[in-house]
């Protein structure tokens, strides 16, 4: 089993020290680390993880600013990411926080390190197969924050 984890160096937090580390905890699974300059190099990088490197799950890991230009960049990024998983037929977790989902550095921290461990370990429940993540399915689980849980209704 092998993992790619891509990553910028305009992310202003290593986010994929965070992945690795639990990955590393979680499992003996090889790990290839591909570091990019930004956000819309993410694609090409995961797709050589996939094909050069031939990794079976990739973790892409960046962060937005909180200006517009931004926002489109990540949403560039995005569609780049979909366009070489439906190219690769392999999953690439996007893992991407936004410089505005918070005013305090600290929880953008938290919220980086929170995101990146807990997509590191989707990642190692999807190589297990498509229905190990099933029982999650409407639980409200959040990565970055905490988990929402599922809505309840009164019949």
């Amino acid at each position: 089993m092998k993992i790619g984890i891509a990553d910028t160096t305009f992310a202003r937090v290593d986010m994929a020290a965070f992945a690795i580390d639990e990955i590393k905890k979680n499992s003996d699974a090889e790990i290839v680390r591909y570091t990019v300059p930004g956000f819309k190099d993410l694609p090409v990088a995961c797709k050589k993880l996939i094909e050069d490197d031939k990794c079976d799950i990739v973790v892409a890991l960046g962060m937005a600013g909180p200006m517009p230009i931004d926002k489109q960049c990540a949403h560039e990024a995005s569609t780049g990411l979909q366009h070489v998983q439906l190219m690769t037929n392999k999953h690439i977790l996007e893992v991407f926080v936004h410089m505005d989902e918070s005013k305090s550095e600290r929880e953008i921290y938290e919220i980086a390190k929170n995101r990146a461990a807990k997509h590191a370990l989707n990642a190692l429940e999807l190589l297990k197969g498509k229905t190990t993540l099933t029982k999650n399915a409407g639980m409200g689980k959040r990565q970055g924050k905490q988990d929402e849980g599922p809505i309840k209704v009164s019949k």
